[in-house]
């Protein structure tokens, strides 16, 4: 979808300068020759085909468990057995012919069904009720699926699997830290990688927040406050994701991007977060010390570094303010204490600054969702801080009429010091 909007806007581009002499039709032809063929689009007829084979890979399912007790077992598995290679099979015959879409979808059936076997078959012979090893079985073999075969859906299979394991095992164990599910979504992020594609990158990037979510909130117990473990997660992901980016490769380009996507979008609502949470609009803990563990705090350090080594790379004053936008969303931690009478003023000031660098590193490097990220932020801490429980709202409206002068004397300055067409 994206490639498409791509080569819509640069053909019409193409078409314009050639009129206007800009370029000579030569150039421009070759440069539509220089152009990958795009990837067969899905169609009316794709999609009914789709919504036909998920159909009968439920009908399946549910034919087998409903005559579950009356079938043999050796029938039972043989049945499983016989799904998963009509799966793989028809999935073979359509990519012989090109039909790559519903051969993805033959091979997403297939790992579905894997999954439901596991299930089945444990119950069948009574195996140990371990339901997160099951879950981990699963997601090895969705993975095996996707590698062989380059299926996104066994891919975004195989990592929802991962993620109710990591998940599990998180609740299972909270005094340790669940490591094994990083190895796991290295395989997939280097999948990812090695596809080029942009739909398994926003799978891998989805695939980071169940496990980091999970870690964090299970060190409220500590004390902590997720808000900021997530905010030094959301750093990483979004440090990283430049700093992948700003590598000579068209690869690194697509998986780096929307990996810095998501880290942008996590930033914005961990602001969010830290003002609802702490303020006790939404109460997660019930220490007042905002203690986080090294681990942490070093992650969300790497962020800051990785995103002002990219910025060192691509020479974009727009990855400078990202870094900004980074380490200021993490100075709100230690500067969030404040007296039982006061309010901490300078941790708010520090996050709307940071959703303000946000916006501008948006759009100096021309990056929509970043823009949005950072807006959403705004509009997130701005109705934090308006509608917190404690304190004067008096003070607050007074607050928010200083930050709002000093956004404009900023935007009066950025519009001195900034080029024209780059304001």
């Amino acid at each position: 979808m994206f490639d498409t909007a791509y080569r819509q806007r640069l053909e019409a581009d193409l078409a314009r300068w050639e009129a206007d002499g800009v370029i000579a039709p030569a150039a421009a032809a070759s440069i539509r020759h220089a152009l990958p063929p795009l990837s067969p689009g899905v169609n009316i007829a794709v999609v009914v085909a789709i919504v036909g084979g998920l159909l009968i890979a439920a009908a399946f399912l549910a034919f087998v468990a409903a005559h579950w007790t009356e079938i043999a077992r050796l029938l039972r598995f043989a049945s499983l057995l016989a799904g998963m290679a009509v799966a793989g099979g028809l999935g073979a015959w359509f990519a012989a012919r090109g039909r790559t879409i519903l051969a993805d979808l033959c091979a997403s059936v297939g790992a579905i069904i894997f999954g439901a076997g596991i299930a089945l078959v444990g119950q069948m012979y009574h195996l140990g009720e371990d339901f997160a090893g099951g879950m981990l079985l699963w997601s090895i073999g969705a993975f095996a699926a996707a590698l062989l075969t380059g299926s996104r859906g066994a891919l975004a299979v195989g990592l929802v699997a991962a993620s109710i394991w990591t998940c599990l095992r998180t609740n299972d164990a909270p005094d340790i830290l669940h490591l094994p599910y990083v190895a796991v979504w290295l395989v997939a992020a280097a999948a990812a990688f090695a596809w080029n594609s942009r739909v398994a990158a926003h799978l891998v990037a989805l695939a980071l927040l169940p496990w980091w979510i999970a870690t964090s909130l299970r060190f409220e117990l500590d004390g902590a406050q997720p808000a900021f473990l997530l905010a030094n997660g959301a750093a990483l992901a979004f440090g990283a994701g430049l700093a992948i980016a700003a590598m000579p490769s068209p690869r690194a380009l697509r998986f780096g991007s929307v990996l810095s996507v998501y880290g942008a979008l996590s930033l914005a609502g961990v602001a969010f977060l830290e003002v609802t949470t702490i303020d006790d609009i939404i109460r997660l803990r019930t220490l007042t010390v905002p203690v986080q563990p090294w681990w942490a705090i070093l992650r969300g350090a790497a962020g800051v570094i990785l995103a002002l080594v990219s910025a060192a790379f691509t020479r974009r004053a727009g990855e400078v303010l990202a870094a900004g936008a980074i380490g200021l969303v993490l100075l709100a931690a230690p500067l969030w204490p404040a007296p039982a009478s006061g309010e901490p003023w300078l941790a708010y000031a520090a996050l709307l600054s940071a959703m303000l660098c946000l916006v501008v590193s948006g759009m100096l490097d021309d990056v929509r969702p970043r823009i949005v990220a950072g807006w959403l932020g705004i509009a997130g801490v701005v109705a934090g801080i308006t509608w917190a429980v404690k304190g004067s709202l008096l003070r607050r409206s007074v607050f928010l009429a200083v930050a709002g002068v000093a956004a404009v004397a900023f935007a009066t300055a950025l519009g001195r010091l900034l080029p024209r067409a780059a304001r």
